[in-house]
């Protein structure tokens, strides 16, 4: 399912026309963006979280030029659901 998809099946289920829905969601995901920027987790009771996690300082390989690199510590957004939508998930996918 695409972003476009997603702004036509709310704009059939709710009667709002599909611009307004466009907007909405794409607001809905620059604040997501801003927040993890921000580094402020978003937190969606009965969908997910959105958080910002954390990734060690690592060494690294290039085995084609057998080099060694270190990737410095650095931050990554990540999306954890929550029980329930795991649950139906889980209950619904074939």
């Amino acid at each position: 399912m695409t972003k476009a998809d997603i702004v036509n099946e709310i704009s059939k289920n709710t009667g709002i026309e599909k611009v307004t829905v466009q907007k909405t969601v794409e607001a809905f995901m620059e604040t997501i963006k801003d927040s993890l920027s921000d580094n402020k987790n978003v937190y969606l009771r009965g969908f997910g979280s959105f958080i910002v996690k954390k990734r060690a300082k690592k060494t690294a390989r290039n085995i084609s030029k057998n080099t060694t690199i270190i990737i410095p510590e650095h931050f990554i957004p990540s999306f954890k659901p929550a029980k329930t939508f795991v649950n139906k998930v889980k209950t619904n996918v074939k």
